[in-house]
């Protein structure tokens, strides 16, 4: 299973960017699927997840954020608006083939497959 993002890039608060994932090697499991990021000097933390149509999100992105997923393409997207400075950092996608309760979809250690990063920033 390989994962690729693209999509980061620079932006003024108030900006939108879309983020997309490509999951290569599909072999019809069901995968859970998260969005998760890292800035500087701070620990990855968990954005938003998505399993079917369940999706959950982090406090600090709701309402601004959104997750998809077209399964069709197996490609996994964010698209992010409102943008805010303190949202600036590298952007990654993750998968995993264990089941994951709700509560746990945003926990880094739940998911076995990463992508490489994309940065994300954010200018005031």
């Amino acid at each position: 299973v390989q994962l690729v993002e693209s999509g980061g890039g620079s932006v003024q608060a108030g900006g939108s960017l879309r983020l997309s994932c490509l999951l290569s090697e599909y072999s019809g499991k069901t995968y859970y699927m998260a969005w998760f990021r890292q800035a500087p000097g701070k620990e990855r933390e968990g954005v938003a997840a998505i399993i079917g149509s369940a999706t959950n999100y982090a406090d600090s992105v709701k309402g601004r954020f959104t997750i998809s997923k077209d399964s069709a393409k197996n490609i996994l997207y964010l698209e992010m608006s409102s943008l805010k400075p303190e949202d600036t950092a590298m952007y990654y996608c993750a998968a995993a083939t264990r089941p994951i309760y709700y509560s746990q979809r945003l926990e880094t250690d739940r998911y076995n497959y990463w992508g490489q990063g994309t940065q994300v920033t954010v200018s005031s």
